[in-house]
């Protein structure tokens, strides 16, 4: 059974850092690609970033390039999304989701078959 657990969330100043984490488990995402998503109040959820995880690429969304890093800990099966800059319109609750390599884009939430619960993330003004 896929597991994912997401942690790290918080209440930060803006242009303060957040660092969030997402615990794998259940199966072997060799093959797999992790995602981050995030929806604000009244809003659908949008994609964040993407990492594959047998090679590492990267796919980020235009707002938070520059700002935002996805990583990986293979030894860990986790995945990491280090925030900096943060801005007020990052607020929204992020999740982690996984999906196989070889399913659909990389942005399409209906793509990623496993979730974890979410953390949110407030960003003061």
């Amino acid at each position: 059974q896929v597991q994912l657990v997401e942690s790290g969330g918080g209440l930060v100043q803006a242009g303060g850092s957040l660092r969030l984490s997402c615990a794998a488990s259940g199966r072997t995402f060799s093959n797999y690609i992790m995602g981050w998503f995030r929806q604000a109040p009244g809003k659908e959820r949008e994609f964040v970033v993407a990492i594959t995880w047998r090679d590492g690429s990267a796919y980020y969304t235009d707002s938070v390039k520059g700002r935002f890093t996805i990583s990986r800990d293979n030894a860990k099966n986790t995945v990491y999304l280090q925030m900096n800059v943060l801005k007020p319109e990052d607020t929204a609750v992020y999740f982690c989701a996984a999906k196989p390599a070889t399913l659909g884009p990389v942005g399409l939430p209906r793509e990623y078959p496993y979730w974890g619960q979410g953390t949110q993330v407030t960003v003061s003004s």
